[in-house]
Order: C-alpha cells, then sequence, then structure tokens
C-alpha cells in the first residue's frame, strides 16, 4: 500500500483526541463559572439566571454583580446564615423578598437593577436586614416617596448611596429611620426642595453629595457635623448657613458648576480646607454683593472694602481656593490677607484686569499698583497661583512681594511682556510712557512659569535672573525670538523648556548651555537646525516634530544617546541618505513614539518620500571616501600609461624588435617572406 505523505504526522496530532473519544466519548466538562474559597465566592458576569446553588455553609462574601438575575424569592436563597456581603449590581432584580433569609448582612449592593418594580413588597425585606452598614440603591428608578420605606429598619446603616435614580425632592424625616448614616450620596437625581428636618435625625453624618440635582437655593443649612460636602453641578443662586449653636466642623465644600453671584456667605466658626466655587457668576469677593451695579469694585470704594471681609477672615484654615471660571474684573489681594494657611489660589480663566493691593503703605497712602509696598506684616502663604486666561497686561513688583513663599504661577493666555534685569520693579517698562512689562528676575522660590501664549515676540537679556526656575513654559508665542542672553541665570537650574509653536526660525533660538535640562519641547517651529547650545544639555526628553531638519546633528549624539530616553521626531523632512543619526540613536534604545508618522526624502529618486521606521529602497550614492580615491589613482595610473605609449608609438619608438627566424620556427608559426632587417 502506498503511504500518504504526511499521515503519520498527522495522526501524532489526533492521537490525544481519538484517545480521549475512545476512553469515554464525552468532552472535557467546562470550567465552573465561579471561583470560591472556603468564605468568598465570586460570580461575576458568570451569565447566571438564578442563585448559585451548592455554595460553602460558611461563605462570608458573595459577588454575583453583572448577571441576570431577576427574581430572589426566598425559595431561590439557600440558607447563608454567615454571608456577610452580597453584591448584586447590574442584573435585572425586580423582586427581593429572599433577602429576608440573610440576617447578617453587613454590606448589600444593589445598585444598577430594577426595584422600583414592586417596590413596597421589595421594602419588607429589609426589615429584617437590621445589622446592614452600607448599602447601595443606586440607578434603581426609585422615586422620594419609595426610599422612606425601605430605610424606615435600617438602623446600623452607616453608608446609603442613592445616585441615579429620580427623586425630586427629600421630604421632613424621610431618613428618621437611619439616624446613623455617615456617609450619604444623593447625587445625580433630580432633588429641587429639601425640606426643612430632611436631615434632622442624621446628626452624625460626615460626608453628603448633592452633586447634579435641580437645588436653586440653600438659605439655613444647619448640619454642622459635616465635613464634607458637595453641592457641585446645581442652579445655586444662593447660599447660606444657619448662625450660632456652636461650630461647624465642615472641611470640603464644593459649590461648582453654579450660578453663585458673589463669593457665598460662610459661617463665622468653621474648618475649611478645601473649596471649590469655580464655574460660576460670581464677579464680586464682597459676600454682600448680589446686584448688578456692585459686581465690579471701584478702587474708591476700597475703604469700605473691609467691612465685607468677615467671611474671608474665617477662613484661617482654607489650603485651596479655587475660583476660576467666573467673572471677576479685579482682585484684591486684601480680601486673602486672613487667609494664613492658603496653599493653592485659582483665579483662572475670569476677567481680570488688574491685581490691586488694597492696603495702606507705610507712609499712609492709599495703594496702588507699581508705586504701592506691601506691607510685612501681611504676607500671604500662597505657593502656587494660576491666572491663566484673563486680560492682565502687568504684575506690579508688590504683587511677589506680598508672595514671598510663590514657587508656581502660571500666567498663561494673558498679555504679559517681560522686562529685563537692567530695569527696575515697576511695571511701566522703566520710562514713562512705555509699554508696562513684568520683572520676572530676583524672585528668590519661583520654580515654575508659564507665559505661553502671551504674544510675546523677543525676551530681553536676563529676564529670569536670579529666580531659580526649574520649568518656563514660552509655548505659543508666535514669532517670539529667544536670544542666548535672554535665558542667562539659569544655566543651572532649569530643567524643563518649552518653546512648542512659536514658529522660531534658526536665527530666533538662541539658547545657551543648560546644564540641567531635561526636557525641551521644540515642536512647531522652523528650524533647519538645533541651537549648539543644547549640545551640552542632558536631555531625556526631546521633541522636535513639525520642524525643518533634514537630520539630527552628529555633535549632539555624542552626549544624548546617553541620556535620551525618548524623542518625537515627525513632519520634519529628513533625508534617506543621511540617516546615521538615527541608527546611532536606536542602537542606544531612545524610544521614538512617533516614528511611525516619520518620512524621509530620498533626493536622487525624483524627491520620493519613503517611512522612516522602514529603510528606502532605493540605493544611495557612495559617499568619496578612500576606496574612491584608491580608484581614481588607479585610473589615473592606467590613462597616464596609455597617454605615455600613444606619444611613443608616433615617434617609432615602442615597436617590440623582431624575433630570430630560429625562435619564430621555434614558435611553431610560419614565416613571413616580407619581414626585413
Amino acid at each position: 500500500m502506498r503511504s500518504v505523505p504526511g499521515a503519520g504526522s498527522l495522526l501524532l496530532c489526533l492521537l490525544p483526541a481519538i484517545l480521549e473519544a475512545h476512553a469515554g466519548g464525552e468532552a472535557k466538562p467546562r470550567p465552573p463559572p465561579c471561583q470560591q474559597s472556603p468564605t468568598k465566592v465570586s460570580c461575576r458576569a458568570a451569565g447566571l439566571h438564578s442563585f448559585p446553588k451548592d455554595l460553602p455553609p460558611g461563605v462570608k462574601r458573595l459577588e454575583l454583580s453583572h448577571n441576570l438575575l431577576q427574581n430572589l424569592s426566598e425559595s431561590c436563597l439557600p440558607a447563608l446564615g454567615q454571608l456577610e456581603h452580597l453584591d448584586l449590581r447590574s442584573n435585572r432584580l425586580e423582586a427581593i423578598s429572599g433577602l429576608a433569609r440573610l440576617p447578617r448582612l453587613h454590606s448589600l449592593l444593589l445598585g444598577s437593577n430594577r426595584l422600583h418594580h414592586s417596590y413596597q413588597d421589595n421594602a419588607m425585606a429589609f426589615v429584617a436586614l437590621r445589622d446592614i452598614e452600607v448599602l447601595d440603591l443606586s440607578a434603581n428608578g426609585l422615586e422620594s416617596h419609595m426610599v422612606g420605606g425601605f430605610l424606615d429598619s435600617l438602623t446600623a446603616l452607616r453608608a446609603l448611596h442613592l445616585p441615579g435614580n429620580k427623586l425630586s425632592q427629600l421630604p421632613a424625616g424621610i431618613f428618621r429611620g437611619s439616624p446613623r448614616l455617615r456617609e450619604l450620596d444623593l447625587s445625580n437625581n433630580y432633588i429641587m426642595d429639601i425640606e426643612e428636618g430632611a436631615f434632622e435625625a442624621l446628626q452624625e453624618l460626615a460626608v453628603l453629595s448633592l452633586a447634579l440635582n435641580s437645588l436653586h437655593c440653600l438659605s439655613s443649612f444647619s448640619l454642622r457635623q459635616l465635613q464634607v460636602l458637595n453641592l457641585s453641578h446645581n442652579a445655586l443662586e444662593l447660599f447660606g448657613w444657619e448662625e450660632g449653636q456652636g461650630p461647624y466642623l465642615l472641611q470640603v465644600l464644593d459649590l461648582s458648576h453654579n450660578r453663585l453671584l458673589s463669593f457665598p456667605q460662610l459661617p463665622a466658626a468653621h474648618h475649611l480646607v478645601h473649596l471649590n466655587l469655580s464655574h460660576n457668576a460670581i464677579a464680586s469677593l464682597d459676600p454682600g454683593s448680589h446686584r448688578p451695579v456692585q459686581f465690579v469694585l471701584r478702587y474708591e470704594e476700597v475703604v469700605s472694602f473691609n467691612t465685607s471681609l468677615g467671611t474671608a477672615a474665617s477662613l484661617t484654615r482654607l489650603a485651596e481656593l479655587d475660583l476660576s471660571y467666573n467673572s471677576l474684573q479685579l482682585l484684591p489681594l486684601l480680601f486673602f490677607r486672613a487667609m494664613r494657611s492658603l496653599f493653592t489660589l485659582s483665579v483662572a480663566m475670569n476677567c481680570l484686569q488688574n491685581i490691586t493691593m488694597e492696603l495702606l503703605t507705610r507712609d499712609g497712602d492709599r495703594g496702588r499698583n507699581g508705586t504701592a509696598t506691601w506691607q510685612e506684616d501681611a504676607v500671604l502663604s500662597v505657593r502656587s497661583v494660576d491666572l491663566h486666561g484673563n486680560a492682565i497686561r502687568a504684575l506690579p513688583r508688590w504683587f511677589f512681594d506680598a508672595l514671598p513663599q510663590l514657587e508656581a504661577i502660571d500666567l498663561g493666555s494673558n498679555s504679559f511682556q517681560p522686562c529685563g534685569s537692567d530695569v527696575g520693579g515697576t511695571s511701566g517698562g522703566g520710562s514713562p510712557g512705555a509699554e508696562p512689562c513684568t520683572a520676572f528676575h530676583n524672585i528668590p522660590h519661583l520654580q515654575h512659569l508659564s507665559l505661553r501664549r502671551n504674544s510675546l515676540t523677543q525676551l530681553l537679556p536676563r529676564t529670569f535672573s536670579q529666580t531659580p526656575l526649574l520649568s518656563l513654559d514660552l509655548s505659543e508665542n508666535r514669532g517670539l525670538t529667544v536670544p542666548r542672553a535672554a535665558l542667562e541665570g539659569l544655566e543651572h537650574s532649569l530643567q524643563h523648556l518649552w518653546l512648542r509653536g512659536n514658529h522660531m526660525d534658526d536665527s530666533g533660538a538662541e539658547i545657551p548651555c543648560l546644564d540641567e535640562l531635561r526636557v525641551l519641547d521644540l515642536s512647531g517651529n522652523r528650524l533647519s537646525l538645533l541651537p549648539t547650545g543644547l549640545f551640552c544639555s542632558p536631555l531625556q526628553i526631546l521633541d522636535v516634530s513639525d520642524n525643518e531638519l533634514p537630520a539630527l546633528p552628529e555633535q549632539a549624539l555624542v552626549g544624548w544617546t546617553h541620556s535620551l530616553r525618548a524623542l518625537c521626531l515627525a513632519g520634519n523632512p529628513f533625508h534617506c541618505c543621511r540617516l546615521g543619526w538615527l541608527d546611532a540613536l536606536q542602537a542606544a534604545g531612545v524610544q521614538l513614539p512617533d516614528v511611525h508618522r516619520a518620512r524621509c526624502t530620498h533626493h536622487s529618486v525624483t524627491n520620493r518620500t519613503a517611512p522612516l521606521s522602514s529603510r528606502p529602497p532605493w540605493p544611495c550614492p557612495q559617499p568619496w571616501g578612500g576606496s574612491s580615491v584608491l580608484v581614481l589613482a588607479l585610473l589615473g595610473i592606467l590613462l597616464c600609461a596609455g597617454c605615455g605609449a600613444c606619444r611613443l608609438r608616433g615617434r617609432g619608438v615602442g615597436v617590440l624588435p623582431p624575433q630570430p627566424q630560429t625562435e619564430r620556427a621555434a614558435g611553431g608559426g610560419p614565416a613571413h617572406s616580407d619581414t626585413k632587417v
């Protein structure tokens, strides 16, 4: 019999299946859908339609989320007397009466189900669950009148989650059955009204979220024991507190994304650390100002401004204040004077045109921009300030005197022009009528400065001298020129430099040797050569994408192959026949995250382009190196020899003498009769 090629190997491949079928004729059983241990069982996303059977009798944690369960009647649930934690989120539950068989439950997660169906019967199941401490009822279609019945018997409840339901109001006494609640999440509902006494029973409540609702007014909030309150994403125009009867313990207050018109009236005694007022319509820092005519404090009203500082004076523990995305036109630093612990201040994306002192000088004159002196006892402890997205033209020198510990400031998207180091501390540019400028030199603790999008055109010599900057952002200043002397003084401190999108040419970027520079962004310019001052920098991350570079300089590769970790280079007209620098970087293990988008041009093949990630298919002309010189020398010798032979032949010289007759005979050739000697 003729054998079939490959039959032996095919039989070897099929042998295990043949043996298995012969042994039992049944397929290998699937692994169980649940992972079990003596005290924990997880059947998450197992496709279950019913409660699992044969569970360990001592199981304490059971996870059944993301399944297809619809009904948990008493006949469906086994006796699990030790079960403490049950996760039933993201099922299709409509009936949960069987939960009454689990009296020792401490944590019950029922989020993303359909408990609004038969809510009265479902509420009866909670009567026996008196030990529950954590309950998640989020996204169950529950309305306000349904919630009270679920909570009537949960006297041990500590954390309740009700976001994503259909609550429209909080009636009085809704939480009276759960007086020990400490954490309550009511976010993402439709709450418009909170009746008086709704939270009266919750004397231990510490964390409350009412975010993403429809509240318009809170005039007498009285939860004095509350520590965290989130009221963001509502429609609040007024926010007030009850005074007297002891201090408030509030530490975190989020009022962002509302409609507040002025700084809110806060209680006189509290422990606020974080206050978020961003994305409102605040046009005044005077808590008593609500009418549009009072939004902007004129300078002549400064003296009376002291009477409205009661709220700010009590914020002695405030560490973070966010006033971004409002309508402030004036920023009086006097308002923040009592905030002795303020660390971070953001007034970004407002309508600020001026930073005012609003404080008397040592001479007793009213403080004015550029000429006033900040009192030493009024210095602020702020370390970080964000003023980007305003219309500020200059900062007076006393601004930095008022913030002696300032480490970071974002001045992006304004109209700043830096002064040179030879200009004094004024903001007028040093001469009458000059364009206002800001002196950024000699700021002893400033480490991070952003001046992006300020329409800067040129930096003056030693702009940042005696300021120990670690990072400097000068990006998106179209046409910016950076002379070598501009960054003098930063040679031993600057670590991050951004010059992105300035459209600088080779003459506009004369960067000196920065021996601490680690990160440099030169993308979006018109550079055909990299500044030679960078060759000494121990760069780790470099972005030169979207420029006009034909290649990277070999001088830089000597140091960069030892320090460089990542290089972005797409969008440059690299030469396909000058890619030795790419080989060096790849051999050094430098990451090239955008190399798949980079291309090179082959000038000897009608400007064809090819991906930089793969070698171009066209041959490159050989350089005129040592081997070429040797070939040319040999050709020269041969040509000279040929020319000499031609010259000798023309003179009758160089013809071989006739051989003797004996030699011709010995050679076997016939003798020519016309040959003469």
